[in-house]
């Protein structure tokens, strides 16, 4: 079982400076701008479709992997995050910077021919 897709986003957090929401985002944009039917092609279950997840964000120590896993309607998830991403400061100097989050979805699944 080896990877048969990839896919990528990228999410933001304008004003709150939310690593988590800016991560969530970045899934959702990989999860509904593109079509994983790789289950159906492959004629297994969706749930029985791997995922692993990879977000890349400037602190990944505040990005709350539970909230993103619920933002998946199906499969087996695991979970990386590690620096990357991008802060903008605020041009007023004050507050949260805006958070830019990136997510790279390996899709895989376990075909009855190995």
């Amino acid at each position: 079982m080896g990877p048969m897709i990839v896919e990528f986003g990228l999410g933001t957090s304008l004003r709150r400076g939310s690593y988590t929401e800016a991560a969530a985002r970045a899934v959702r944009a990989a999860l509904w701008r593109n079509s994983i039917n790789l289950a159906e092609y492959m004629g297994v279950a969706k749930e029985d479709m791997r995922i692993a997840v990879h977000i890349g964000c400037a602190r990944p120590d505040l990005v709350d992997v539970s909230v993103l896993a619920e933002v998946f309607p199906y499969g087996e998830t695991s979970f990386v995050v590690r620096a990357g991403g991008r802060d903008v400061a605020r041009t007023e100097g004050s507050g949260a910077p805006t958070v830019m989050a990136q997510a790279a979805l390996v899709v895989s699944v376990e075909t009855a021919d190995g």
